[in-house]
């Protein structure tokens, strides 16, 4: 057992609504029985993009005791492609663009690298 960050989810908060497996590169989390879990301890990398994309607020980072993350593994999983996720302004899927979730407006979204420039700049 290692010390490190490693993604935490509150089942009382998660409602099982799906979006923080899109941004889970290494396929740690799934929904099993109506709730967001962490399948594989040693999948979760610990970076939390699955955080920011939570609209309940069920995720969190925390460093605790746990196994270490085994990249070679974490990077054999099947990578699988969410079509229902795209860009909130120009409405690009996976599939096209380089997504990444943000919050906006008090709501958590997808935005494209196209788009996130005049975001941020105006």
């Amino acid at each position: 057992m290692v010390k490190r960050m490693i993604v935490k989810i509150d089942e009382k908060k998660c409602t099982g609504c799906g979006k923080c497996i899109a941004p889970c590169a290494e396929g740690a989390i799934k929904i099993i029985n109506g709730k967001a879990k962490v399948v594989s301890e040693e999948l979760c990398d610990g970076m939390g993009f699955c955080v920011g994309i939570c609209p309940e607020g069920a995720l969190s980072v925390e460093e605790r005791y746990t196994v270490e993350f085994n990249r070679e593994k974490a990077e054999s999983q099947p990578k699988q492609k969410d079509t229902s996720i795209h860009c909130f302004t120009c409405g690009a899927g996976e599939d096209t663009s380089y997504l990444l979730p943000l919050r906006h407006n008090m709501q958590s979204m997808w935005v494209c690298t196209r788009c996130l420039p005049k975001l941020i700049h105006g």
